[in-house]
């Protein structure tokens, strides 16, 4: 009986679906009610995250419906002989979550417990201690974070830079909107050339299309992308200096070694893809062991070094110094674990599988043909790179990814640049310009990052060319 209605039920889905060839014994629902219904759904979900910031809702709800709605009518339509091949798929996307996820979340965990043991405050102390002029201070801010988002993110690299910025240039509204746009720029176009600077890289690295070396590549057309519209930005910038701000910071217990740690396990992870032909996930989960065994030291060892550093206050009389030891609570890896950006992870869980279930029903195979068939590969991967301004580049790129274009060494390399640095066109394309709204809010807005827009367009396009250029025979490989 149950057979039967979920038979029905397809039947009423899908008027094309006994009249469709399998292609390996695969239904094509490109022309169907079930594949219009899961394009509508999928448009709809993202319409919602587009419109996180004026709905409040985080971006993770809409996709995740989705993702199990699009999924439901395939099942639905694969019941019966087909119905193993429609839980392989969706096992096969899961587990490409589940290989990013992982290796994603140690590398967050890492980074805040860099920041609990307030390695970054002392960066933004330092820089505010040195009473930089504004015009300084802006170049300091992007190069910094040119630098910073290969190892540590764009996302989290944007958020510090900024914090410095408001910090200093609270009263001046137009050079913190100026040095915000800068520094999403820079975030952006520094996480190009790493795989660890932006989601999209890590997935085209962990893909295996790209090389942790051949990133490199791309580091000359990054620096091409920040630096020509921060020039010209910088004529427009009051050569006026801030009040210099005196704040001391202490890096706690171990900020150090945690950061050589995290080098650790980035050279485990690189090791293991490169030589022993592993996922990166089996060495970044190894590093977060590395992480678990320090933290396990720090807490042995707390006791011995509270009573050390009470002792010399004591004996200084500082009381302020023995309030504050008084605070200390031990180091908890796992605290860190659950401060890792579970709203990020989960959109990107519903976005993989929104985006698999359309591939599974066909889309990717039209939408591939269309893009690579209808054009040459090299104007096809520059304008995903615009459309990645408005759309998040997750989607664009796994979108690639699972078309598999036939394309050249040299073409991987561009589609991964310029979905990396495409975002920046918008405040809305990237995650760092969208957290940038909301922590400078009132300051850094769509419209006064919209106003920039040509100029950072010149960026891009002169990225482009110079990997042309410079990447020349990577083409014809």
């Amino acid at each position: 009986m149950t057979k039967l209605l979920l038979t029905v039920i397809s039947l009423l889905f899908s008027v094309s679906v006994l009249a469709a060839e399998p292609s390996a014994d695969r239904i094509d629902l490109t022309s169907s009610t079930v594949g219009y219904a899961a394009l509508i759904i999928f448009a709809l979900a993202y319409i919602l995250v587009m419109g996180e910031e004026k709905l409040h809702m985080r971006k993770s709800k809409p996709v995740l419906v989705a993702a199990g709605v699009i999924w439901i009518l395939i099942g639905v339509v694969y019941t019966g002989e087909h119905a193993a091949l429609a839980e392989s798929a969706f096992r096969h996307n899961l587990l490409e979550f589940a290989e990013l996820m992982l290796f994603l979340l140690v590398a967050m965990t890492y980074i805040n417990a860099m920041e609990e043991r307030r390695l970054f405050d002392a960066l933004r102390a330092w820089l505010l201690k040195k009473g930089f002029s504004y015009r300084k201070l802006f170049w300091i801010t992007g190069i910094l974070a040119f630098f910073i988002s290969p190892v540590a993110d764009n996302l989290t690299t944007a958020l510090l830079m900024c914090a410095v910025v408001m910090k200093v240039a609270q009263d001046d509204k137009k050079f913190v909107a100026l040095c915000c746009v800068s520094i999403v720029i820079a975030a952006n176009a520094g996480g190009a050339f790493s795989p660890f600077g932006d989601i999209t890289t890590l997935m085209v690295w962990q893909a295996g299309q790209v090389t942790f070396t051949e990133f490199l590549r791309l580091f000359l057309p990054s620096v091409a992308n920040y630096l020509i519209p921060a020039l010209i930005m910088s004529f427009f910038i009051e050569n006026k200096k801030p009040t210099t701000l005196h704040t001391e910071v202490e890096l706690k217990r171990g900020a150090l070694r945690i950061t050589g740690l995290f080098l650790f396990t980035v050279a485990t992870a690189v090791t293991c893809h490169i030589w022993l032909h592993l996922p990166p996930v089996l060495g970044m989960m190894m590093g977060l062991g590395y992480l678990q065994f320090f933290g396990y030291f720090l807490r042995m060892t707390l006791p011995g070094s509270l009573a050390r550093k009470r002792a010399m206050a004591e004996r200084a009389g500082d009381q302020k110094r023995l309030e504050q030891l008084g605070g200390v609570v031990p180091f908890d890896v796992f605290s860190r674990v659950s401060r890792a950006e579970w709203d990020t992870l989960l959109f990107f869980y519903g976005i993989v599988l929104c985006v698999g279930g359309l591939g599974f029903m066909g889309y990717l195979s039209l939408l591939s043909e269309s893009l690579y068939g209808g054009m040459s590969a090299t104007l096809a991967n520059s304008i995903l790179g615009v459309v990645s301004a408005v759309i998040d580049n997750i989607p664009v790129m796994f979108a690639v990814l699972s078309m598999e274009p036939d394309m050249s060494h040299g073409q991987w390399l561009l589609i991964t640049l310029t979905a990396g640095t495409g975002g920046s066109l918008l405040s809305i394309g990237s995650a760092a310009g969208v957290a940038l709204m909301g922590q400078a809010r009132g300051y850094y807005t769509f419209a006064s990052h919209l106003k920039w827009t040509p100029v950072i367009a010149l960026g891009y396009i002169a990225s482009i060319l110079l990997h042309l250029w410079l990447n020349e025979a990577t083409f014809h490989i």
